[in-house]
């Protein structure tokens, strides 16, 4: 059995002509529902696996407060520009190829659309729209990271702020 966890970022800045997309930070506010719902999260898992970041600051700052929330140290974090540019299935399988076998658990911090597309794309309830800071868990029985497929896992919850 294995499980992926998909959690978009928290809300971020607006953009702006000073600063670029990737750049942008989280507000207090978008921090302050990020600690939130990583204690949502801890309500329904006791243990999050290998956390993989998009290297997008916003996303970043999202997944070291979780890992903070779950004690994982932050050097822990493993950065996927995949995540950022686009993620789809074939790259998702690319990221997975980095995370041990015997690893159940693989947590995703990136962005939408490419979040909500893929999570709904994997299980076959499909998946709607996941807002800011949205998470969504998906159990495959499957035994290897490299069986993952389209419609082949069972959404276990879908938390919203």
């Amino acid at each position: 059995m294995k499980k992926l966890i998909f959690v978009r970022h928290s809300k971020a800045e607006e953009p702006s002509l000073d600063l670029s997309d990737f750049e942008r930070s989280l507000t207090t506010k978008g921090k302050t529902i990020a600690t939130e719902m990583a204690l949502k999260l801890k309500e329904k898992e006791k243990y999050v696996g290998v956390i993989i970041s998009s290297p997008a600051f916003r996303a970043i700052e999202t997944a070291l407060i979780f890992a903070g929330v779950f004690r994982i140290p932050s050097d822990h974090i493993l950065m996927a520009g995949n995540i950022y540019y686009k993620l789809n299935l074939q790259t998702l399988h690319e990221e997975l190829l980095r995370v041990k076998e015997e690893t159940d658990v693989v947590t995703l911090f990136g962005h939408n659309p490419s979040f909500t597309e893929l999570a709904g794309e994997l299980s076959r309830e499909g998946c709607n729209f996941m807002p800011k800071c949205g998470i969504v868990g998906i159990s495959f029985k499957i035994s290897t990271w490299s069986e993952l497929s389209r419609n082949s896992g069972e959404i276990e919850y879908y938390l919203k702020p």
